[in-house]
């Protein structure tokens, strides 16, 4: 970080509602140059809009990890407070709610600003008064300032959600209390608008705006209502006291509810602030903190090193544990970017590119990739893995770039508007962390184009899921109905082990896995409340059930023909396409009471049961795949392994006949140890055709290609007739060779039949053939599975002499097998043609001087 000549620095400290960003603005706008770090992009963004409105649009810029606008002659800088370009020198520096320095997850980066960024005229820190005695100790230069707020807020006790005042907002802490709070007031009130840290920023505009026009009165929303929201709201209604921090439950600090509180009136608008019956009240010590603005100071915040070793990995995860220098400092948790570094620094092949500085510092730029799912998932990490090898692909000096097609197959699985809210929030999640990465011009060929498609795919999502949101929680016409309904009463509720929900002792649905499903027959005036009262039980039921499911045997899971997964004959997940046949992804069935937290769990215990499953039934092709990744084979050998697990296990033998003649014999006696056949016909594992593996592999394939099976043979046939078009490599994953040929009267035009039988055919043509002429035998007949007609083409195909008169099918075999003695070429001597004595060579030879 550069450093510059160091003005005159304030701190701006009060609640919420005391004009500090207002403050703050106005004073930067006096200067010829500023910049301003925000917590939030919402928040930065719409203050870039404020500013643009009254300095132009030329002089203004935006700058934040997913967007940036920085015009040519930009003056002023609207940024969150990571992506502060703090090496540029600006006459005014600002940052937004300071106290975030005591922040665990993101509070070392508030903390590096506070001690290192300055404005060369004035610097301006605005947040709360906790930080009073921080600041004191850390920038004794600061000249504190104190702002009142401009109106009361009162603590209004415990209210009923269907007594909900106008203007209010009920905050709860999950989304899946946010969506059963909704969905009980959209029947209680006609509607509510909906705000999540989860949903990007366009959508919580739309739903914010929804609001503030006035139509709906209500809004449910999480604790990211606290922070950079400007709402006309009167009210706001605690629906729970505790909150997951990430590691525990925990009761709301004192701070914490004020923040969220003070969203309650704006200006000179007195506001209140309460709980719902559901909550309980708070205690009389909090509520005076609040209302009197009275909170304990912080004593400490969190620090992360800022002079890194970049010598290798493990030297900058040395660095980054550096204690801090002082008491006040504490070093930070560990966040998502070290997790990462050491996860990457663990395997041999990163530390093997890593090794020197500026792959080192390639490697720490691409840990810093957010997750906006929050959740660190395997699929976060395998692309921050895969980013950084392409990176480093170009001769190792970190000037690679990523491959346009890789990138566009990626963003392209995102670009769907279809499913409901929570698959729409991950997509939305997936296409924020892709808009990041294309704002690193030095990582992509065209950062422009995909900077325009990542946003336009954003905008598309979250256009689609405020509508869905809409749809599911505002209906006006409900809230006539709902009123005459009894009001709030307690109402008893159990679930019985086969999943039944009853209400008051009335069944009204039934539990599958982790999805509800309403009984139908529930109907009548009180239909609703029945209902909301049975998804309220739920809340405390799914929790358990998931933890049953972690700590689950192998024996209550099952992978249906479909690809459904099922725990104890209920689905709760579903196969997907993966980056081969082999290894598929796994997708929970979405549920409203799975937050993204949970269905992770859920996601990894299904994946981790698939794979053990996957691999017991299917260990041959596993085996074939590890032993060509681990070397040992010559190439040849190792491309047909390959071209094996690729195809689930069967290749024609034509096609590798050239591969095939290039492999020596030890080399087939270890591809043999493998369970690899070299056929006269196909190349193929007998193993693989035992009970329902031809089946697992079918279902692979299709679950692979994002497609329906074709017709595949009975299990107690060898052929069948595919349908016109019908993808060959299907035939090939179920072990079947599909051959060209006649045309079998009414019939499609081709023939799959099975390895083993094609090869046993081929070997009987060879045994009858060697003296002529034959009749087709009775065997040939059953391999054909009875049928002459199919023989016959299967014969055709294998390029056989036919004859058909009165005594039936005759056979002539053809002198080479079709790829066998391409196969063998390097392993046989040319045999030496057997000579009459009638022959040119016998007559020639009785000429020469010596015979």
């Amino acid at each position: 970080m550069t450093s510059f000549a160091r003005g005159r620095v304030t701190a701006v400290l009060g609640p919420t509602n005391t004009g500090k960003t207002y403050l703050a603005i106005e004073r930067m706008l006096g200067h010829a140059s500023g910049m301003i770090g925000f917590p939030l992009r919402l928040l930065a963004r719409e203050n870039y809009d404020r500013v643009v409105k009254v300095k132009g649009v030329g002089q203004v810029a935006l700058v934040t990890g997913e967007e940036k606008i920085v015009p040519p002659g930009a003056r002023y800088f609207l940024c969150t407070v990571e992506s502060m370009p703090v090496d540029r020198a600006t006459e005014f520096l600002g940052i937004d709610e300071i106290q975030l320095c005591a922040d665990p997850e993101r509070g070392h980066v508030f903390t590096e600003r506070l001690l290192h960024a300055r404005g060369t005229h004035e610097t301006m820190f605005m947040g709360a008064g906790t930080m009073r005695a921080i600041l004191r100790k850390l920038v004794p230069e600061a000249e504190t300032i104190s702002r009142p707020r401009f109106s009361t807020l009162a603590y209004s006790g415990e209210r009923k959600l269907s007594r909900m005042p106008p203007r209010s907002a009920v905050v709860a802490f999950s989304a899946a209390e946010v969506y059963e709070t909704a969905e009980l007031m959209r029947r209680q009130r006609g509607g509510v608008a909906i705000v999540m840290g989860a949903l990007s920023p366009r959508t919580r505009r739309a739903q914010v705006a929804m609001f503030e026009a006035g139509e709906v009165d209500y809004l449910v929303a999480t604790d990211a209502i606290g922070m950079g929201l400007n709402l006309n709201l009167e009210h706001v209604a605690f629906a729970k006291l505790s909150k997951f921090d990430g590691q525990t439950m925990r009761t709301l600090k004192a701070p914490e509810i004020a923040q969220i509180a003070g969203r309650a009136g704006r200006h000179m608008t007195d506001g209140s602030f309460g709980t719902t019956n559901d909550a309980g009240p708070i205690d009389p010590e909090t509520v005076e903190a609040v209302e009197e603005h009275r909170f304990t100071a912080h004593d400490g915040i969190f620090w992360r090193a800022r002079d890194l070793d970049l010598a290798s990995p493990l030297a900058l995860l040395k660095s980054l544990e550096r204690p801090a220098p002082s008491p006040i400092l504490r070093r930070a948790p560990h966040g998502d970017d070290l997790k990462v570094l050491r996860a990457l620094a663990r395997q041999p092949e990163i530390l093997d590119l890593a090794r020197h500085r500026g792959a080192v510092g390639l490697l720490w730029d691409v840990c810093q990739i957010p997750d906006f799912q929050k959740i660190l998932s395997d699929r976060h990490m395998r692309l921050l893995d895969r980013i950084f090898r392409h990176l480093m692909a170009a001769g190792g000096d970190g000037e690679g770039r990523l491959p346009a097609d890789w990138v566009a197959r990626h963003i392209g699985r995102i670009e769907r508007c279809d499913g409901d809210i929570d698959t729409l929030t991950a997509r939305i999640a997936q296409v924020r962390t892709w808009t990041y990465i294309s704002h690193r011009p030095d990582w992509l060929t065209d950062p422009r184009h995909w900077q325009e498609r990542t946003r336009a795919i954003e905008d598309k999502l979250s256009d689609a899921l405020h509508e869905r949101l809409t749809a599911r929680f505002v209906d006006r016409r409900a809230a006539v109905l709902v009123r005459h309904l009894r009001a709030g009463d307690e109402m008893l509720t159990a679930i019985g082990a086969d999943g039944a929900v009853l209400v008051e002792g009335e069944f009204v649905g039934r539990l599958h896995g982790f999805r509800f499903q309403a009984d139908e027959a529930v109907s009548g005036r009180d239909a609703r409340a029945l209902l909301t009262a049975a998804r309220r039980a739920l809340q405390g039921e799914i929790p358990r059930r998931l933890r049953a499911l972690e700590q689950a045997p192998v024996q209550e899971f099952a992978l249906l023909p479909g690809g459904a997964l099922t725990w104890r004959g209920e689905g709760v997940g579903r196969l997907s396409a993966g980056d081969t046949a082999l290894t598929p992804r796994v997708e929970p069935l979405s549920s409203e009471f799975l937050d993204s937290r949970a269905r992770e769990r859920l996601r990894q215990r299904l994946a981790a049961w698939s794979r053990h499953h996957l691999r017991a039934r299917l260990t041959p092709l596993y085996r074939i795949g590890e032993a060509a990744a681990q070397g040992g084979f010559s190439g040849p050998a190792r491309g047909l392994l390959y071209q094996l697990a690729e195809t689930l296990g069967l290749v024609p033998r034509e096609r590798v006949a050239e591969q095939l003649g290039a492999i020596g014999k030890a080399e087939r006696k270890r591809l043999a140890a493998l369970g690899v056949r070299l056929g006269r016909v196909c190349v193929y594992m007998p193993a693989l055709r035992r009970a329902g593996r031809p089946e697992m592999r079918g279902l692979l394939w299709s679950v692979h290609r994002r497609t329906a099976m074709p017709a595949a043979p009975a299990r107690d046939s060898s052929t069948c007739l595919p349908a016109p078009g019908a993808d060959e490599s299907f035939y090939l994953a179920i072990g079947c060779h599909c051959l060209p040929g006649l045309k079998i009267e009414g019939e499609g035009p081709r023939l799959a039949i099975r390895a083993e039988a094609l090869e046993h055919l081929a070997q009987e043509v060879f045994r009858l053939g060697q003296d002529g002429p034959f009749p087709a035998s009775a065997k040939m007949l059953r391999l054909a599975d009875g049928d002459e007609a199919r023989l016959e083409t299967a014969l055709h195909a294998l390029r056989h002499g036919l004859r058909r008169d009165a005594g039936g099918l005759h056979v002539s075999r053809r002198r080479r097998q079709a790829g066998k003695d391409a196969g063998r070429a390097s392993n046989s001597r040319p045999r030496r043609k057997r000579e009459t004595a009638s022959s040119p060579f016998d007559v020639l030879r009785g000429l020469l001087p010596g015979e």
